[in-house]
């Protein structure tokens, strides 16, 4: 403990410094929060021990006894921030795709710029892929958006029960990202129309609306 400035090991204050320490979820947040901040600002070279200790204004070792290795604490950051994306259910399986793809697009585009500029060195260092990265952040077993909705909409008979290609049913999110990787912004409304009514509902075998026509 600094006696003279009253702080603590984890960054916190004594009761003479007008604060009281921080333990448990309260320090990991604060700590996680603080690598958050480092990984966005300086990337995965950046990301050391020493930065986010002093971003989080705690001790080194308060941070290697939670993780010991510096990946475990990449990958408890991105888990926190790395939040499921919303899956719609408008009961119709059109209106569900653009749906989830217009929540894509608005809570990944960060994210996806995020890992593909500052995550470079991660990736070549451990010889992963982003695919594989997101794999770890995700439950094991769970389905994905895309599985959800082709499912409802097998169950509202909106699509016939057969098997269907995985590369095919989660296309629409790849191509997204695509889109978001060649132009490290937000994918525009009509790219997001045009993937799910000019590929991805043709094959699935929905036929295309007829064009309106006006009065």
């Amino acid at each position: 403990m600094d006696r003279k400035h009253g702080r603590t090991r984890d960054g916190g204050t004594t009761r003479d410094g007008g604060a009281s320490r921080r333990r448990g979820p309260e320090l990991e947040d604060a700590i996680l929060d603080a690598a958050w901040d480092v990984l966005v600002e300086h990337g995965y070279h950046g990301f050391t021990y020493e930065a986010v200790a002093a971003r989080a204004g705690t001790s080194r070792p308060v941070l290697y006894r939670r993780w010991p290795q510096r990946d475990d604490l990449l990958l408890a950051t991105l888990t926190k921030f790395w939040q499921p994306i919303a899956v719609p259910d408008t009961g119709s399986l059109r209106d569900d795709a653009i749906g989830f793809l217009h929540n894509a697009d608005a809570d990944r585009a960060g994210m996806i710029t995020l890992m593909s500029v500052q995550l470079v060195d991660y990736f070549r260092d451990t010889g992963t892929s982003l695919s594989e990265l997101r794999d770890t952040l995700i439950a094991p077993g769970q389905a994905t958006p895309f599985e959800m909705i082709v499912a409802r909409a097998v169950e509202r008979g909106e699509l016939p029960d057969v098997p269907r290609s995985s590369r095919v049913v989660n296309l629409p999110l790849d191509l997204l990202r695509h889109d978001m990787f060649m132009t490290m912004r937000a994918v525009p409304e009509e790219s997001i129309v045009e993937i799910v009514d000019e590929v991805w509902l043709p094959l699935l075998g929905v036929p295309r609306a007829p064009p309106t026509t006006s009065a």
